[in-house]
């Protein structure tokens, strides 16, 4: 089987599409592995109680494995009813959750410096 740098999963009918791949090069290279899994509110609430603690819906979790692979999970239905909140597309605002989870993957934390390079991801990938 061939290993690719990208593997995208869904237990969802459906989710928007992007270009996954290139963002991901562009944010971690093409040496990183991410898996990313569009998933429903019942398995998004289990995997942020049981690896979080937490127990609400999130509308993305991240999760380095080990120095070279990650998993970003994604809730299409939660992105759906905040993407109005952040004046992005349902498809934009996805986008913006998968460079956000990226950029936790390559080990930046909330803040200003994190904002900054959503900001530039945002823009060469002209999410909107």
């Amino acid at each position: 089987m061939h290993r690719t740098d990208l593997t995208i999963s869904s237990t969802v009918a459906r989710y928007p599409r992007a270009p996954y791949g290139e963002i991901k090069r562009a944010v971690l290279s093409s040496r990183y592995h991410v898996s990313l899994s569009f998933v429903g509110r019942a398995r998004a609430r289990a995997y942020n109680q049981a690896h979080r603690g937490k127990s609400y819906v999130p509308n993305v979790l991240s999760f380095p494995l080990d120095r070279s692979m990650g998993e970003i999970i994604i809730c299409p239905e939660i992105a759906k009813r905040e993407a109005p909140k952040f004046n992005l597309t349902y498809t934009g605002y996805v986008t913006y959750l998968f460079i956000h989870g990226l950029l936790h993957l390559k080990g930046y934390d909330h803040g200003a410096t994190m904002e900054k390079l959503e900001a530039r991801y945002k823009r060469q990938f002209n999410v909107v």
